[in-house]
């Protein structure tokens, strides 16, 4: 699992690089503008036309003459064009469940045998390696049986109830039928596995990684956090509705992976064709998996933010092999193997993909939930949002603006992202490479596609391999079948080769669509009504004036890649609060705040009741 950060916690950085942006941008449609932009940088104040309260200033040519004197962020509770945001979602007809369940997660004794039963599954070390061979022929699955075993004897109840499907051995689905058999059902998914505890980091971990220990405020180990927390709050979710006689109207559905962390194939990649055949393509009406950044006052102010995932960024591993002729080192050529592999390296990162920031994208519609409702969102970029809803030239501002402001936040939302991860080369100090190769990993925005990011590399790096004489193949096709020049010996000074690494490429994920009749508002109105009311929304005694839901795009990729024909409602969502992962996931010290974990378990009893009723 990858989160997103919240993306606007930074202090304010330094904009003159903004303000000279700006008024290149301003001076191709405006003369008359460069004289007083030019005149407010050399004095080191912003520009006044621009961002000026004065109601009176006019944007450059091309900006809709609007009035800039723009109030502040709206209240939680007011109504935006931009950013609407559904009522919050209480139980009405399972009222009597839900004031259950608030007095069920007080007690004491419920929540140590919650707590309890949490960290046995983290003692259970279910680690997903890259190099695992297909269930059957790995023995590094069986471990997997032993969680099985302890989740049948912690929830005997759940087991009991449900119908319980083993798909390729270690996927789990449970299937709680619903009395409406019309009605299309929900679907949740979490998944079994967790990334390896590298040995060398053991004596890092302040309890051990495997302990599940609960020190009276904090769950450790590897999992807590990612993603043993959402597999055990929503088996923790169905056993409490079931003890306090709960029957769904709506058929309810689970499924849990078991290698989400590594290829996906074995668990969600056997997961979904079977659910796709037992309930039909598009057979559910709403996906709820693991994802989002956490909740809490991202922006500044008492306002809380929630960061729901409605799509995600694409997918692409690309290897670039160079290889030339050996011999020995004494007698080198001007560049070898290795060094033709850095410069084509070197050209990719000084030519990074371009920003693209387009109505409607979820980057987009973030900035505009933002310029919206965020207390300490900039001004200045807050009036171009609202300019940008109609003006092209302030949509480019706007994008530079965010670039600038925010850096690396916003760079991964609004670029297809680079990433030289492996490098390998050479045998002996003294032998020419006959052989050069790295991968580069690609997450691809909404506005491109695995085929564009193909041919954008292939044009960029086509001029210097043609300079370094190499013939070259890109994705199955030949570009430079001859070289410009051959070798003494006739033959050319070696090749270069651009293929798709693993096999495996994904184009960016469709996205969710938020009308106000689809099923998205559910999901977007429980988080609001369970953030609001809930007690740990008091934070230290400091009253939060509301809660504002802001979709946005997902850096990394969930097992949900492997749902998108199970329906067209896909929500990445875990109920998080800043502050309740000790540090993070993926790495030593991975704990979440006890209570903090009981409120995702509260979370999804909500869900499902809200889902059962408004659905």
């Amino acid at each position: 699992m990858s989160s997103t950060p919240a993306w606007f916690a930074n202090q304010r950085r330094a904009r003159n690089v903004v303000w000279r942006r700006t008024l290149l941008a301003a001076s191709l449609l405006s003369l008359c503008l460069v004289g007083s932009t030019l005149h407010a940088l050399l004095a080191g104040k912003r520009p006044p036309l621009l961002f000026s309260n004065n109601s009176s200033t006019r944007l450059p040519s091309g900006v809709p003459q609007t009035n800039l004197d723009v109030d502040g962020p709206l209240s939680p509770n007011e109504p935006s064009s931009v950013c609407p945001q559904p009522r919050p979602l209480v139980p009405s007809k399972h009222h009597t469940v839900d004031e259950q369940l608030h007095k069920l997660f007080a007690n004491e004794t419920y929540k140590m045998a919650a707590y309890k039963a949490f960290g046995g599954a983290i003692e259970i070390p279910t680690e997903s390696y890259e190099d695992l061979l297909p269930v059957g022929e790995d023995d590094r699955w069986d471990i997997f049986g032993e969680l099985h075993e302890y989740l049948e004897k912690t929830f005997p109840r759940v087991y009991a109830s449900l119908e319980v499907t083993k798909v390729n051995t270690y996927g789990i689905v449970l299937h709680w039928q619903g009395s409406n058999d019309t009605a299309l059902p929900v679907l949740m998914t979490a998944h079994q596995d967790v990334v390896p505890v590298a040995p060398a980091t053991y004596d890092d971990w302040i309890h051990p990684p495997y302990s599940g220990y609960y020190d009276g405020t904090w769950i450790w180990g590897r999992g807590s956090c990612d993603d043993k927390s959402d597999l055990m709050a929503s088996l923790q979710a169905i056993n409490t509705l079931l003890e306090l006689g709960f029957e769904p109207y709506r058929t309810f559905v689970w499924a849990f992976g078991f290698d989400e962390e590594s290829a996906g194939t074995q668990g969600a990649g056997h997961l979904s064709p079977y659910l796709e055949i037992r309930y039909g393509t598009h057979g559910f009406a709403l996906l709820l998996d693991e994802g989002g950044s956490a909740y809490g006052t991202a922006y500044g102010g008492d306002v809380v933010f929630a960061f729901p995932g409605l799509s995600e960024k694409g997918y692409l591993d690309v290897q670039i092999e160079v290889t030339a002729p050996g011999g020995h080192s004494s007698a080198p050529p001007p560049h070898t193997a290795i060094g033709m592999l850095a410069a084509l390296l070197t050209t990719m990162e000084d030519n990074p993909h371009p920003a693209l920031l387009t109505r409607h994208s979820s980057a987009y519609n973030a900035t505009q939930c933002a310029a919206a409702y965020a207390p300490s969102f900039p001004a200045y970029i807050r009036r171009l949002a609202r300019e940008a809803e109609r003006s092209d030239v302030a949509l480019a501002m706007l994008r530079d603006a965010l670039l600038e402001e925010f850096g690396l936040e916003y760079e991964v939302l609004l670029r297809t992202t680079q990433a030289i991860d492996l490098v390998e080369g050479g045998v002996k100090v003294n032998a020419l490479p006959e052989r050069a190769a790295a991968i580069v990993n690609h997450r691809i925005v909404q506005e491109s596609s695995v085929a564009a990011v193909e041919a954008r590399l292939s044009a960029l790096l086509q001029p210097l391999a043609s300079r370094f004489n190499l013939t070259m193949d890109a994705f199955g096709g030949t570009l430079l079948p001859q070289p410009t020049e051959v070798a003494g010996n006739g033959t050319s000074k070696g090749h270069v080769s651009l293929a798709v690494a693993f096999g495996y490429a994904l184009d960016p994920s469709p996205v969710t669509p938020t009308g106000p009749n689809d099923p998205y508002q559910v999901l977007a109105g429980t988080i609001r009504g369970a953030i609001a009311d809930s007690p740990r929304a008091w934070d230290e005694g400091r009253n939060v004036s509301g809660v504002v839901v802001v979709p946005q795009i997902e850096h990394g990729n969930t097992d949900t890649s492997r749902y998108w024909n199970l329906t067209r409602n896909i929500v990445r969502y875990s109920h998080v609060r800043e502050g309740d992962r000790y540090n993070g996931f993926h790495t030593v010290n991975e704990a979440i705040r006890a209570e903090g974990w009981l409120d995702s378990v509260r979370f999804y009893t909500r869900f499902i009741l809200n889902c059962d009723e408004y659905l």
